[in-house]
């Protein structure tokens, strides 16, 4: 209970200072009170916190709703398709429903108030991250906490193995997952995501390392590109045949992460923000032997996903879009987004990142990772469409035929002839 009161205490501190740079003026005659719906997340508990150092400095009321990811989802499906005004202050997923949202004009155009103050410094935000809040060249939200695909380790495997580092590249990372397996035949070299839908998200990162993406430039569907067909073959050949014994189709990131946790796998790709998973004595057995690394490079490089997991934007029906603003350039100020990065919430902008306190909180080799993640970061990791889930369903079925050993180049014709036709039947 101390540690919480501290905590609140320090970010109400932090928050009044970064409302000095807050500007941007409130609509004429409109509301004191700013309706924000949030989701549950440690972001959400604490803004919760600061708030009342928020709106002392405004003299705004902030009215906070809170939900559970399904109940804001059904609530946004029928408020938003409504048409209500009872919602100012929007916290979504843009690689969900952000499309969705933006196509419907659901989310504010946002173009001039991330320009009005300099001091709050938009240019301070990831490329990747902004690239997902921005639909048709405008911005439509601001992103609040990251995700990136890291490589976890065990180093005491490595040693054992000989290998004086983690691997830098793919074809290191298939090398040294087929000789600890070799040595150690109880533990599987690599795991990861095996499931149809939820693997498309880690598969992501290897597709755009061998050089391809789920759709062209022209927009045209590309998961049989020579490149996607390779990174097809690669991710589930390494799961074929460096994976655990017997391994199962349909894991998740829980599953995955359970064989790491308990010692039973050297290796293993995943998003950062899990990684307390693994580093956690009382969930992992593995704990003070777990090692971070960038993700390792492909024929193309090292090019991970860099996501905004959840951005801020306003309802575009809102009749009090100035306050809406006053509260997203407050929470996301500098000074907040550091007080939320202290407390384990990975933030957007670049500036918390170089920043010793930003950083303090986190494995140094995990800093070292996610800095090489955002360097040459990809703003999605997904097919970045209106009907996300179906998408996956479909760009995720070569992931699974390659892990069961099925031709993974026949695979992705077949998923890419599929998918065009989606893409054809979204865009009517």
């Amino acid at each position: 209970m101390r540690r919480r009161s501290i905590l609140g205490t320090s970010l109400a501190m932090i928050a009044a200072m970064g409302l000095t740079a807050c500007g941007g003026g409130g609509d004429s005659g409109a509301s004191k009170t700013v309706r924000i719906t949030l989701t549950n997340h440690v972001w959400t508990e604490n803004i919760k916190r600061a708030l009342p150092e928020f709106e002392k400095q405004t003299g705004l009321k902030a009215e906070v709703t809170q939900l559970g990811e399904d109940q804001l989802s059904d609530q946004y499906n029928v408020k938003l398709n409504a048409g209500s005004s009872d919602i100012d202050v929007m916290m979504y997923r843009p690689l969900q429903e952000g499309r969705l949202f933006a196509k419907n004009k659901y989310l504010a155009d946002l173009s001039e108030q991330v320009k009005a103050n300099k001091d709050w410094d938009f240019g301070d935000f990831q490329a990747g991250p902004v690239e997902a809040t921005t639909y048709e060249g405008k911005p439509v939200g601001v992103p609040i906490i990251t995700e990136q695909e890291v490589l976890y380790y065990r180093k005491d495997l490595l040693e054992k193995a000989g290998l004086s580092a983690p691997p830098k590249t793919l074809d290191e990372l298939k090398a040294a997952a087929a000789k600890i397996k070799a040595a150690e035949p109880d533990v599987a070299g690599f795991v990861a995501r095996t499931g149809k839908s939820a693997a498309v998200t880690q598969f992501s990162s290897f597709l755009y390392s061998f050089g391809g993406d789920f759709v062209d430039g022209g927009g045209k569907a590309a998961v049989n590109s020579e490149a996607a067909k390779q990174a097809y073959a690669y991710y589930g050949g390494l799961i074929k045949d460096s994976g655990p014994a017997n391994v199962s189709t349909d894991m998740s990131w829980s599953e995955a992460m359970a064989i790491f946790t308990q010692g039973k796998a050297a290796f293993y790709t995943e998003a950062n923000s899990l990684y307390k998973n693994a580093t956690d004595p009382a969930k992992s057995k593995v704990s003070d032997k777990v090692g971070f690394a960038p993700f390792p490079a492909g024929p193309s490089g090292s090019k991970p996903y860099n996501i905004p997991a959840w951005a801020l934007g306003i309802n575009a029906n809102s009749e009090n879009t100035g306050n809406a603003w006053k509260f997203i350039e407050w929470a996301t100020s500098k000074a907040q987004t550091l007080a939320q990065q202290k407390s384990g919430v990975p933030g957007a902008r670049s500036s918390v990142w170089t920043s010793p306190d930003g950083t303090s909180t986190f494995p140094k080799d995990m800093v070292e990772a996610i800095a090489a993640s955002t360097k040459d970061g990809v703003g999605h990791d997904r097919p970045q469409v209106v009907k996300v889930a179906e998408s996956r369903e479909i760009v995720g079925q070569p992931i699974v035929d390659a892990i069961t050993g099925k031709d993974a180049a026949a695979a992705a014709d077949t998923a890419n002839a599929a998918f065009q036709k989606f893409l054809d039947e979204e865009a009517k």
